[in-house]
């Protein structure tokens, strides 16, 4: 004990308990020697090891709490330096050398034992954080987002910085949870984010912090999705809102098969059509009140217009006919579409969007649209 105080810092540094408790461990060992040495089991052709384990006891967690595996090595290695520092002028000098072997056979065993106590610690903590991990990632799908959540989250190392988003995909063939959780991690770590991750069916969900763009944050981890479609929520002011980013991916990612074309990863906001035709009310509204509405607010020929425009087949020429104007007015009057909403209607994808917000604005009922020359 007065070598430990002297000799390791750490041990100073602990409480008084911990410090009693630490002593008792190396009393159980030696105490445990000399037991091992006086059994059968102490012969050079006999082994020890579950002798040496019992040093123990009922304290690994309790020891691998208040020690790190790195202390626990330490601290054998000074006992052992101990213990045979003074077996010359405890033991009778013809037993002197088979005792020196015994303590070393004796050290192997117990050093393998505290490698076993540490390793199925770690072992507990993974299969916990992991219960934890998963419980985390449920609530933010579940929309049950409270104040454990955050306490959660922190206990397995999310720092709550910057922005968060959800990212879905498939589950990888042939690779464990553990591995895969671990390079999304180290994958979203070398981009400047936390990551939870969690396996729910076949399905991959990541939640991502510390995000400055959606699409670039999923491009951190996409490599390590199986196949098929990749689609990444909005992003969210943090984790307790992380569940709007969430519901927007979940439906993208059910309704991505209607666009195979689609980038990989894709936005959620990218498959507004899709999920709009798949039933999800909040692709319909963001449709009709980002979309459609502005349209018809801003000036009535940008409505007129657009809709003579998908009514003739986006024929700028047939469009011009329609509505007796010049086609150089079609043209800029499509131009500031794209400027309101962001939507080109000459880019076929942009136009199919706009024409689902058409579509659905009408059956709103929502603004008052002009009647579009036929």
């Amino acid at each position: 004990m007065a070598r430990m105080e002297t000799g390791m810092p750490w041990f100073r540094e602990l409480s008084a308990e911990d410090r009693s408790w630490v002593g008792l461990i190396v009393q159980a060992g030696i105490r445990g020697f000399v037991d091992w040495y006086r059994s059968e089991a102490g012969r050079p052709d006999e082994s020890g090891s579950a002798v040496a384990a019992s040093v123990f006891g009922a304290a690994p967690r309790a020891l691998a709490g208040v020690i790190n595996l790195q202390q626990t090595v330490d601290l054998v290695r000074l006992s052992i330096e101990v213990v045979e520092s003074n077996i010359d002028e405890i033991v009778d000098p013809a037993d002197a050398t088979e005792v020196h072997a015994a303590v070393l056979r004796y050290a192997r065993e117990v050093a393998f034992a505290t490698a076993e106590v540490y390793a199925r610690a770690a072992e507990l903590r993974g299969a916990w954080d992991a219960r934890l991990e998963a419980l985390v990632v449920d609530a933010v799908l579940r929309s049950e987002a409270d104040e454990t959540l955050l306490s959660r989250a922190s206990a397995l190392g999310w720092t709550a910085r910057g922005d968060v988003t959800v990212v879905l995909g498939s589950v990888p063939a042939q690779r464990t949870e553990t591995d895969l959780f671990e390079e999304v991690r180290r994958s979203a770590r070398s981009a400047g984010m936390d990551a939870l991750c969690a396996v729910q069916g076949e399905r991959l969900v990541v939640v991502l912090g510390g995000v400055s763009d959606s699409r670039a944050a999923a491009e951190s981890v996409v490599h390590l999705f199986g196949e098929g479609p990749v689609v990444v929520g909005p992003v969210a002011e943090d984790l307790g809102r992380a569940h709007v980013s969430a519901r927007a991916a979940l439906s993208a990612h059910r309704s991505a098969a209607g666009w195979p074309d689609a980038p990989r990863p894709v936005r959620s906001s990218e498959l507004l059509p899709e999920r709009a035709l798949a039933g999800d009310g909040h692709a319909r509204r963001h449709l009709v009140e980002e979309i459609y509405l502005p349209l018809v607010r801003a000036r009535g020929t940008l409505i007129e217009t657009l809709a003579a425009y998908f009514h003739h087949g986006a024929s700028i020429e047939a469009t011009a006919r329609a509505l007796f104007v010049h086609a150089n007015t079609v043209r800029y009057r499509l131009r500031q579409v794209a400027d309101l909403t962001g939507y080109a209607p000459a880019q076929a994808r942009d136009a199919f969007t706009l024409e689902i917000a058409l579509v659905l604005g009408r059956q709103s009922g929502r603004g008052e649209e002009p009647h579009a020359s036929a």
